[in-house]
């Protein structure tokens, strides 16, 4: 039978690569996987210091068990130039660092102690998608993800791959194909079995068939009662395959879901009926620790995508990203567009070479996650290349004809290879209500991009992002501006019907180079800031939601007399799901104000703008006079449903310290997020609060970062992660203008 041991723990890190690494074993830092190579400051750092060649080396026991058996360290993500030996002797060489890969150790372990050694270069070498140009985003060295022991008999499952058809009928079909991996070239005779069963293992259909070659296919026919993966029920099934042969049993497991996503000229349709989509951009990197986040911070940050924002698709900028990531869209019906690593550069045939093998990795990995529906086999914003881009969707077409290929460029009149014509069009302003003057820009018609004389399949994957990038505390009239691009684009999204949906740029702010972003190695092109905490323009995408799913009631405000320009408050934007509001300024008569339907026709809400249509401006005071608090109720069906309370005498009064979790795994790298906040009487954030926080962390976990932390339009933040123990964690988080505030976590 196959095992899988977790070999996270036990690993050397060596800052420096030598050859006498190699077969030697030396003293170096302990460490524990995921592992990020060099840690970086918040900003203003050099990343070439990680762009090196770095050694990792561990020892593996022999073991009874591994007699007669295969035996592989299975790699699930190593950056970016990896080789690894066995004793001295080269077992595997991967130049890919978001795809896993396997060195073989069969018949090379010894009785006794076997050192296993790793180098892992970090260079941006021009060989090896991405690289070879400039890149807006770091790629951090190291192993970054698990590694893992396998064991298996000398004949066992490579992979299955589940493939759905009439997944609208009652009578749904599966196919299920084994691939068997057989290193040993023994003769293979035997059975593979499969069952079709429900999550909690309730079997709903088992074949039996006989080897033939090194591959099995099994056909399931008329399954009937069973439900469709829809975003808001995403109903998961699992194929377990075991193959039994005379080296022995294998089994591997893999879940699936019926869904049919299609992207037609006239929309997306989902199981179907037509769906709009409403996405964001994300990269897998984080503050300090850069991509060496272990599950729950990935799984997190789906939660976020569709809990939060709530979107409904995410596209995995511009790489393959976590399994758990993928995995935990799976569980909660968050749709996926993948896509290889690269941006706009185009290598020579070596490179070419291995972007086509990164297509294939891709596709084998994540070909059965019914959260992805869309496979990126074009490098992001390059320019045409027939014959490579020509290989690459050949190559996914053969791995996978149940999903489509898009190409995401930037460039018009563009050849177009795949099935989905995928666009970032930056084509987008702003609103003449908050930039007077302004032109009012619009995304552009889909023949007027494609150049051609029909409807194509069409979706725009990126908008807004490098064209306004926005701090979490910049100005009020700067943050309005920001959010009206968001909600400009997408009421021109939801206005054309043959524009299958839009990806704004990005989910939160990321790390880069210096040739990009604000200066600083941060690009603020998110609608989230690093630490993932809201700016106003994530509420542009939250206020979408059904408010059976969320109500959401959002000024955009620091409630400041003098923070805009000539000192005026309006006009004030409203970010919300409900019928109307009613907005109160200190003892005046509340206005009632309803959508903007004139500005936004087209958006499931419409934000609400108060303006001089609604409001007097005499009625909020003139200059010099007494600025008051301020009330917005929302309500729907004529029931109050919430309430903003805005202070006009705002004074640093709460300090709030949360953590998204309060139990920690101890046996496994394992962290969470805190996120410090500086609140004022009425519970809003205090953005101009000159203060550090002191963050003192005991007990089973250290602190990720600095241990001094400035708050940034009225939050900082910081990751805990676990060192291996079990107990107590506590955290002391201390300030000068709000005291100190005590948070006890457990790790078990």
């Amino acid at each position: 039978m196959r095992h899988l041991t977790l070999l996270n723990t036990g690993w050397q890190f060596h800052s420096s690569f030598s050859d006498a690494l190699i077969a030697q074993k030396a003293s170096g830092t302990s460490v524990r996987l995921p592992h990020n190579a060099v840690d970086l400051e918040m900003n203003y750092f050099d990343e070439r210091c990680y762009q090196k060649e770095f050694a990792y080396q561990t020892i593996l026991t022999w073991q009874p068990e591994f007699e007669g058996k295969e035996i592989a360290l299975r790699f699930d993500g190593s950056m970016a130039n990896t080789v690894v030996w066995n004793n001295g002797q080269q077992v595997a060489h991967h130049r890919d660092g978001y795809t896993p890969f396997e060195a073989r150790l069969t018949g090379l372990l010894h009785a006794g102690e076997n050192l296993v050694t790793v180098k892992v270069d970090g260079s941006e070498n021009p060989e090896i998608p991405p690289f070879g140009g400039q890149i807006d985003y770091l790629t951090y060295a190291g192993i970054y993800r698990e590694v893992w022991l396998k064991i298996t008999d000398a004949v066992s499952i490579r992979d299955i791959k589940v493939e759905t058809a009439d997944e609208l009928s009652d009578a749904k079909r599966v196919k299920v194909r084994c691939r068997i991996t057989n290193p040993q070239n023994v003769p293979i005779s035997g059975n593979v079995t499969v069952e079709l069963q429900t999550i909690d293992g309730q079997v709903i259909g088992q074949q039996t068939v006989s080897i033939k070659g090194e591959e099995a296919t099994l056909n399931f026919e008329n399954l009937s009662g069973l439900a469709l993966w829809e975003l808001d029920q995403p109903q998961l099934y699992v194929a377990v395959a075991t193959l039994t042969t005379p080296q022995g049993t294998d089994a591997t497991s893999s879940r699936f879901g019926f869904r049919n996503a299609r992207f037609t000229p006239q929309g997306f349709v989902l199981n179907g009926k037509p769906l709009k989509i409403r996405g964001l951009n994300r990269h897998q990197s984080f503050p300090y620790v850069g991509y060496a986040m272990g599950k729950r911070a990935q799984v997190k940050d789906a939660d976020l995508l569709k809990e939060m924002l709530k979107v409904n698709l995410v596209r995995t900028s511009h790489y393959p990203q976590s399994t758990y990531f993928l995995d935990r869209c799976d569980e909660i019906g968050l749709l996926v567009f993948e896509e290889i690593p690269g941006w706009q550069h185009i290598g020579p045939k070596v490179w070419q070479d291995e972007s086509v093998e990164n297509v294939r990795r891709m596709i084998e990995r994540d070909w059965n996650h019914p959260s992805v529906i869309l496979w990126g086999v074009r490098i992001n914003e390059s320019t045409d290349h027939h014959d490579f881009y020509t290989r690459t969707n050949e190559m996914a077409r053969s791995l996978d004809p149940t999903r489509q290929t898009g190409g995401v460029r930037y460039i018009e009149n563009s050849e177009f290879l795949e099935d989905v014509y995928t666009m970032n069009d930056f084509q987008n302003g702003a609103d003449p209500a908050t930039a007077p003057g302004r032109k009012l820009e619009a995304l552009r018609e889909p023949r007027a991009v494609t150049g051609l004389s029909v409807d194509v399949p069409y979706m725009v994957t990126e908008f807004n992002g490098h064209m306004y990038p926005t701090k979490r505390f910049d100005a009020e009239h700067r943050q309005a501006e920001h959010v009206t691009r968001y909600l400009q684009v997408l009421d021109k999204t939801y206005a054309n019907p043959n524009i299958s949906g839009s990806i704004g740029w990005c989910m939160a702010d990321y790390n880069t180079h210096p040739d990009f972003g604000a200066g600083d190695r941060i690009c603020h092109h998110g609608v989230l800031d690093i630490f993932r905490e809201p700016k106003f323009a994530a509420y542009a995408y939250a206020s979408q939601c059904d408010p059976a799913e969320k109500i959401v009631l959002e000024p955009v405000t620091y409630w400041a007399r003098g923070e805009k320009d000539r000192c005026e408050v309006l006009p004030l934007i409203v970010l919300s799901n409900c019928d109307y509001i009613e907005f109160r300024f200190g003892d005046f008569p509340a206005k009632r104000v309803g959508p903007d339907r004139e500005r936004y026709p087209h958006l499931p809400h419409a934000p609400i703008i108060i303006d001089g249509r609604h409001v007097d401006i005499n009625d909020l005071g003139a200059w010099g006079q007494r600025w008051c608090d301020g009330r917005i109720t929302g309500f729907i069906d004529g029931k109050q449903v919430a309430e903003v309370r805005l202070s006009g005498n705002p004074l640093p009064t709460t300090l709030e310290v949360r953590a998204d979790d309060l139990v920690l795994l101890a046996d496994e790298k394992d962290a969470t997020r805190v996120i410090v906040r500086a609140l004022d009487q009425a519970g809003r954030l205090l953005p101009f609060l000159d203060d550090v926080a002191t963050v003192t962390v005991t007990g089973a976990a250290k602190l990720l970062g600095p241990d001094v932390l400035q708050f940034k339009g009225g939050v900082s933040g910081f990751w805990v992660e676990t060192t291996g123990s079990c107990g107590s964690i506590t955290i002391t988080v201390a300030t000068r203008r709000l005291g100190k505030k005590t948070l006890e976590l457990l790790a078990s």
